[in-house]
Order: structure tokens, then sequence, then C-alpha cells
């Protein structure tokens, strides 16, 4: 499994969450935080800064993509033939779209392909949160907090979170 955006709120959650499942994690983020994704349980790391990891040489049966700067055909080449790409929210732009054009093109693209392309939408279920609880409660999945803020310093978490430079979540304390 290869998670794109590896080290952000979504990212570390889903390398734990796959790491409890006893996948074979490749976790993506920038040279700063290869040292979070390594911590949190990635079998392997590789900076996107530095690494072209959609070149096609490695294939992956399932691609989480969460950092949404990659183009369908090139997720599409890391993937086993009959492997699983899932693109994870929406992106800058698209005023008929409203961000979403990337996912939208991949799941008409899935109809007539072997590889299945699709967009995450999030239900919260019952079921699901029983099936994560052992995980939780045994300490393999843990939420990864980057820093605390207060209410009023709400403003200035945003900047940190939009800037990119957040390791897992944020707080904010009322």
């Amino acid at each position: 499994m290869l998670i794109v955006g590896a080290s952000g709120g979504v990212g570390t959650y889903a390398v734990q969450v796959a790491k409890a499942f006893e996948a074979e994690v490749t976790g993506v983020s920038s040279t700063a935080k290869l040292d979070l994704v390594r911590s949190i349980g990635a079998d392997h790391v590789l900076d996107y800064t530095r690494d072209d990891y959609l070149e096609g040489s490695k294939k992956y049966d399932l691609i989480l993509d969460i950092g949404g700067n990659n183009g369908v055909s090139r997720l599409r080449r890391a993937l086993t033939p009959k492997g699983t790409l899932v693109i994870v929210g929406g992106e800058e732009g698209g005023s008929l779209t409203g961000g979403f054009g990337r996912q939208i093109r991949a799941s008409v693209m899935s109809m007539f392909l072997s590889q299945r392309l699709t967009m995450l939408v999030s239900k919260e279920r019952h079921t699901d949160l029983e099936a994560l609880r052992p995980f939780l409660e045994s300490g393999q999945v843990r939420p990864v907090i980057d820093r605390s803020y207060s209410l009023a310093e709400a403003p200035a978490a945003m900047s940190h979170l939009e800037a990119g430079l957040a390791r897992g979540k944020l707080a904010i304390t009322i």
C-alpha cells in the first residue's frame, strides 16, 4: 500500500490502521516529516521532494492519495493491473466541479479499466468505529498531535496547517 500524504492528519491514521491490518505500507511525505512516518509504523518512507514514487517500477495494490497533486495517469502507473486508487479530499479550483474534477475523472475512467479508481466519501458508521476499537484500546492506532492551540490562537493554527507544517493533527483547546 502506498499512502501519499502520510504525515498529515488523515495520513497518520491511515498508516497506523493499515499496519494494524498487517499491510506493507510505504508512506510519502516531505523530508522534514519522514521520521514521523517511520515512527508510526511505515515499512518504507519516500520523500516526495527527492523520490519519483510514481515512476512505475514499484507497483502497489492500493494507493491512498491524500496529497492531491498527482494526475490520475501518473497514479495509475504505480498501481498493479487490478489495483485500487482512492483519492481523498478535493483540490483548489474547479469552477464546474468545485475542486473534485480529478475524483470525478477517476471515477468515470474506472468504468473502462481493470483498475478501480474511486474517491473517499466519509461516513461515520458505528460498525466501523467498533472495528477500530481494539486497535485504539491497544495503542496500535493513536492520534498524532503536532500542537495544541487555545481557541484565541485558532487563526495561527490555520496558518500553520495551510503552510503545510502540521505533523499529524492540530488541537484547539476550549
